[in-house]
């Protein structure tokens, strides 16, 4: 089967390996005559799919049996709404970080529920940086702390993460998740859409820490409770069954690949490729992102001669290269080199981007 280059910032590439075991079980899973797609999602079999699944994402991220695993469903958006809903009182504060389109989405939800404090922001030069939050005063006795720490749309990451001392520190790691090495115990809250870089699309991972359970402000419905989740082990309901068993299927290529160590290598590997050659052609394309806040999941970047552009990208894709075309809201292009993307993807869309300057230049 001839595979093209995926660079689209989600649903994202997978794994090949992972799409080659998950395609026989859609036929038959583990010899029992049904189909992943078919199989219950009380049974035993799956049950085990579950558990092995959040088992191993914990053993990757180092964390205990002071943090639970949630698959849940409706993605990072439903997160900005439960967060507050779980988390603050209507006459409390919570700290907000707003370095683009998803973090002013999460901080339109919040302000629903209490009060909202963005500590910092971005907006002033059309969210090209990460503020630095070294200089920020955060709110006395605030909720928690929240910052988007990828930025998919403007391709901006932080690098380093605040102390917020006993202030909970939440995080949307949608675009960013299990890319790097972090002390994931700084963090009581992470949360991301599996499809980036841990699955398809229809399943929410969320990291709790489970003393949050204590600090929930109000009552709350049933399905909206992270306390449910955490009591049901993510089977209150019925899950993205199939979804699930993907995400375990990744953690174990991950495992295989040399864990997170060795894909936070790889990735700052692949960056490093593409942000070298936007620099080395500096007189024909142009980081959009200052140097010091670059991405490494998603590489923004524009050709000087705008008019360009949509030529780059439909000449991209007879060459085997999808999904370059930069996010309608801003324009441009952008590459995301997620987790699954091989390094041969980076180099292959390298090699086209000298070639394309050298005959438009």
């Amino acid at each position: 089967m001839k595979r093209v280059f995926n660079f689209y910032a989600g649903p994202a590439t997978l794994p090949y390996e992972v799409i080659e075991e998950a395609s026989k079980n859609v036929l038959n899973f583990m010899n029992l005559g049904l189909s992943i797609l078919e199989i219950s999602h009380r049974s035993k079999e799956f049950d085990d799919v579950i558990k092995t699944a959040a088992k191993d994402m914990k053993e990757l991220l180092n964390l205990g049996d002071d943090y639970s695993v949630l698959f849940l469903q409706g993605g990072a958006s439903l997160q900005f709404a439960m967060i507050p809903m779980n988390f603050l009182g209507r006459e409390e504060t919570a700290d907000y970080v707003d370095t683009g389109r998803w973090s002013s989405k999460a901080i339109k939800e919040a302000k629903l529920f209490g009060n909202v404090n963005v500590i910092a922001s971005s907006k002033d030069k059309n969210y090209n940086y990460i503020p630095d939050l070294n200089r920020i005063n955060f709110t006395k006795d605030a909720s928690y702390v929240h910052i988007t720490s990828n930025n998919t749309i403007y391709g901006t990451q932080f690098h380093e993460f605040p102390d917020t001392g006993k202030t909970p520190l939440i995080v949307d790691m949608s675009s960013d998740f299990m890319c790097r090495e972090l002390d994931m115990k700084k963090f009581s809250l992470v949360y991301a859409g599996a499809q980036k870089n841990v699955g398809p699309a229809g399943v929410t991972v969320v990291i709790i820490k489970k003393d949050m359970l204590e600090r929930i402000k109000r009552e709350v419905p049933i399905i909206l409770k992270y306390e449910t989740h955490v009591g049901k082990d993510s089977l209150y309901n019925t899950p993205s069954v199939f979804g699930v068993y993907v995400i375990g299927l990744v953690m174990k290529w991950l495992k295989n690949t040399g864990g997170i160590k060795e894909i936070e290598r790889i990735n700052r590997e692949k960056a490093k490729l593409l942000y070298d050659a936007i620099d080395e052609m500096s007189d024909f394309y142009v980081g959009v992102v200052e140097k010091n806040s670059r991405s490494l999941m998603n590489v923004t970047f524009r050709i000087r001669n705008e008019s360009l552009e949509a030529k780059f990208v439909e000449e991209a894709k007879k060459n085997d290269i999808i999904g370059i075309k930069g996010h309608r809201s801003v324009g441009g292009l952008r590459a995301s080199i997620y987790n699954a993307m091989p390094i041969e993807g980076v180099k292959t869309l390298v090699d086209f981007m000298k070639n394309f300057a050298i005959k438009n230049g």
